[in-house]
């Protein structure tokens, strides 16, 4: 099977020279890793990023065949782009585990592994840096977290392409390079190395990209015809051919007044087509006469509109002038309000709420009148150009009723302005009486006010600074108390720390000599504690400054989870040649340090 899987690779082309391309930006990696959300696991079997997430590549700016145009991947129909998910969530990289090996990942500050321009369709991936002794079903049992693979090519200088059967297996794929791949518990170099996954170039997913961007256009071309026929007008109705029969039949249609407007169409396309001639010239002269006899009714519904037309405006122009009288008679009643002996019993916010009542109804009042008058200016003028057709007698005629309405359209004005001018005349008597009481009272009250205020700020400044000394007093006292209080402090403390530290320094180093004489004696009680030496003293010669004991067991707790911080201590206590403690800093800061002293004891042995 796995040669018949490298033979269906026989067509994968890669371009070595460009393995090692740059990468400009040194957060595309981790940019690209956040777009894609995917998350590490600890489990063999489980998928590195959901499926719903990656979607496959698609290159609307490449023309694969003349004749088909490129398609626009952000069209809503297709959904080819999903929206892009927030780029804020950091990757983390963890270690992943697997059967027969173990993926560790590298140091995130190291810059990304770099990565070629991703070909259309890919669906093939490069990947070196394998173990020597690694093996296709390792690959196999690696890779194929990230999807289905169709194929496997392996080389015999550490690297192989893999083929995946869609393109976003490809971007689980490339989230494994830069991790350090361990075959078992191994430290042999040949069963070690570091991955590095890019894109390949193959034939076969060129050509497959190829065949589902002529479906995708072909996809396109259809829904866009289809969105023409929606959008298209419909066509009319189809003419029948002229016969006899036919004639017979549309001359019953013109007779009828809901098939009317469909026969008459029917009739101009055949006298146009030229149907007329001596043989069926009476029949289309009997169509016509049926179609002239529909004259006398259109007339009449026309007539039966105007006058429903007449019949509305004079409706309207009744109602307007009945809610104009009503408008009259509410003026007339805040008129009758702001006069003098109404006036003077309201307080002044009633006056200002009615004053802005009544100046809103007298807009609203003209607004109507207006209105009306316009209305009547246009019957005028109608009746003017009735008359101006009508004969030299009849011009002589009045209408009384025109006339009369005139008349009170005149009244109707003049008692208007007359509400108008009283309510303005009273509007002015208010304001000279409110102008002569300001007046009076602002030049009585203005010089005690000034005086007042004058004399209250003197004395709220004087109180204000006496105020302000006697703060001021006490704060330079307590000032200085404070600062005495404060030498005598730094004395005792200072004589206190050295008291500690004399104290501390003795009873440690006392300490110290009889553990040592204790634990001379004992000596290493198995292979553990000897593996735990050793791995002790590399950690301390990597740090020549010494390092305490909860930094040395946080390092053994990743080892050894079960280890304690006392067990090392103890053990460290136990080798006085190999190890030493020294003390640093001073007072609170003061530190156990532990430091690899077996160079010097070989040296004095």
């Amino acid at each position: 099977m796995m040669a018949a899987a490298a033979d269906g690779l026989g067509s994968i082309a890669i371009d070595t020279t460009q393995l090692n391309m740059s990468v400009t930006d040194p957060t595309a990696w981790a940019t690209a890793m956040n777009n894609l959300g995917m998350v590490p696991v600890g489990l063999p079997g489980q998928q590195l990023v959901s499926d719903s997430i990656c979607v496959p590549g698609f290159d609307p700016g490449l023309n694969m065949m003349t004749g088909i145009t490129p398609i626009n991947p952000m069209i809503p129909g297709l959904g080819l782009v999903p929206p892009p998910p927030p780029t804020e969530v950091a990757v983390v990289k963890e270690i992943i585990h697997c059967k027969s090996c173990t993926l560790f990942p590298q140091n995130p500050n190291l810059p990304p592994p770099s990565t070629r321009e991703r070909p259309p369709g890919c669906k093939t991936v490069f990947v070196g840096g394998l173990p020597e002794n690694a093996t296709e079903e390792i690959i196999q049992e690696v890779f194929e977290q990230c999807g289905d693979i169709t194929a496997i090519r392996k080389s015999k200088k550490n690297f192989c392409h893999i083929r995946f059967a869609e393109e976003f297996m490809v971007d689980k794929a490339i989230y494994l390079s830069g991790y350090r791949m361990r075959l078992g518990s191994s430290t042999d170099k040949k069963d070690s190395g570091r991955l590095h996954v890019d894109f390949a170039q193959a034939r076969d997913d060129f050509y497959e990209w190829e065949c589902k961007q002529r479906m995708r256009a072909r996809e396109e071309r259809h829904r866009r015809k289809l969105e023409e026929d929606r959008l298209r007008p419909p066509s009319p109705p189809a003419i029948m051919h002229y016969s006899e029969h036919e004639a017979a039949l549309l001359a019953e249609k013109l007779k009828d007044d809901s098939k009317f407007s469909e026969a008459i169409t029917v009739l101009l396309s055949w006298i146009e087509r030229g149907e007329v001639n001596r043989r069926s010239a009476n029949q289309f002269y009997s169509m016509v006469q049926s179609a002239n006899s529909h004259v006398r009714r259109l007339m009449n519904e026309k007539a039966t509109h105007e006058q429903e037309m007449e019949e509305a405006k004079e409706n309207f122009k009744n109602a307007l002038t009945g809610i104009l009288t009503q408008f009259e008679q509410i003026v007339a009643v805040f008129n009758a309000s702001t006069r003098q002996k109404a006036w003077d019993h309201f307080s002044k916010a009633q006056r200002k709420n009615i004053d802005i009542w009544r100046k809103h109804s007298e807009e609203l009042r003209n607004a109507q009148s207006e209105q009306l008058m316009g209305i009547r200016r246009e019957e005028e003028m109608e009746m003017s150009d009735d008359e101006n057709c009508d004969s030299p007698t009849k011009k002589l005629r009045v209408d009384e009723s025109a006339l009369a309405a005139q008349a009170y359209a005149l009244k109707e004005e003049n008692d208007s302005l007359r509400w108008q001018l009283d309510a303005y005349r009273n509007e002015v008597e208010l304001l000279k009486q409110e102008k002569e009481q300001l007046f009076r009272t602002e030049e009585n009250l203005t010089k005690d006010q000034q005086l007042q205020f004058l004399q209250q700020t003197m004395q709220g400044m004087q109180q204000q600074l006496l105020s302000i000394q006697e703060e001021l007093n006490n704060k330079k006292s307590e000032l200085e108390q404070a600062k005495e209080e404060q030498s005598h402090t730094q004395a005792l403390l200072k004589v206190l720390q050295e008291q500690e530290i004399n104290v501390l320094t003795v009873a440690l180093v006392n300490q110290d000599r009889e553990n040592n004489i204790e634990k001379r004696s004992q000596g290493l009680k198995s292979e553990k504690e000897a593996l735990l030496i050793g791995i002790i003293s590399t950690f301390l010669h990597v740090h020549p400054f010494g390092a305490n004991i909860e930094y040395l067991w946080s390092y053994m707790q990743q080892l050894d989870s079960k280890i304690s911080a006392n067990e090392i201590e103890m053990l460290l206590m136990r080798l006085p040649r190999m190890f030493k403690q020294e003390f640093t800093g001073v007072g609170a800061t003061l530190e156990k340090r532990w430091k690899l002293c077996a160079f010097e004891g070989i040296k004095t042995t």
